[in-house]
């Protein structure tokens, strides 16, 4: 099994490009955050919970949706582009954390797990799993994005997806296919 990347490798790699995914100038992320938008139908959230948010590029945008967000990652570097970004939007927080070790204890209306599935190993997509299942609200959703290209991280997108959709036990509301991502809206 490919190991799990420690929270130094993402300090790495963000020292070393500030935007190492290209999340702020790529077309695909532009393409990607606009159909994850879509996939909530216009609806809006009282709690949600963004994790791996990065750099805060779709926290910005996720933001006008909900009343509060709170936007977690693992990478500190990362998290000062975010503070940054997001500084205009007080409704908006930011913290440091490891999932699904350091899962935050309040509940929410809307979890978005965006492209970091595939980084945990199958047990840890289980335990975040567990850990969402238990922190969404009646009625509530999560929205799944997973990257379906190659990966050299424990599981691929596809994977990642199925492992957690079969842990969470929820009913799916929607799966839609791009050619490089997917995206799963469960309930």
């Amino acid at each position: 099994m490919i190991p799990l990347r420690p929270p130094d490798y993402f300090d790495a790699l963000y020292a070393a490009n500030p935007d190492p995914w290209g999340f702020a100038t790529s077309p695909y992320e532009a393409e990607k955050y606009a159909a994850t938008l879509a996939a909530l139908g216009g609806r809006r959230f009282r709690s949600a919970l963004e994790a791996g948010c990065s750099i805060g590029v779709f926290t910005a945008m996720l933001a006008p949706f909900c009343d509060s967000l709170l936007a977690i990652d693992i990478a500190g570097a990362a998290l000062s582009q975010a503070h940054q970004r997001c500084a205009a939007l007080p409704h908006v927080h930011i913290e440091n954390r490891h999932i699904p070790q350091n899962w935050p204890a309040q509940k929410f209306d809307l979890l978005v797990l965006s492209e970091i599935l595939y980084f945990l190993t199958p047990t840890d997509i289980q335990k975040t799993a567990a850990y969402a299942h238990a922190s969404l609200n009646p009625g509530g959703l999560v929205l799944l994005v997973n990257y379906t290209g190659q990966t050299e991280e424990p599981c691929s997108g596809d994977e990642a997806a199925e492992h957690f959709i079969t842990a969470f036990g929820r009913q799916h509301e929607m799966i839609e296919r791009a050619e490089r991502y997917r995206i799963d809206v469960l309930r």
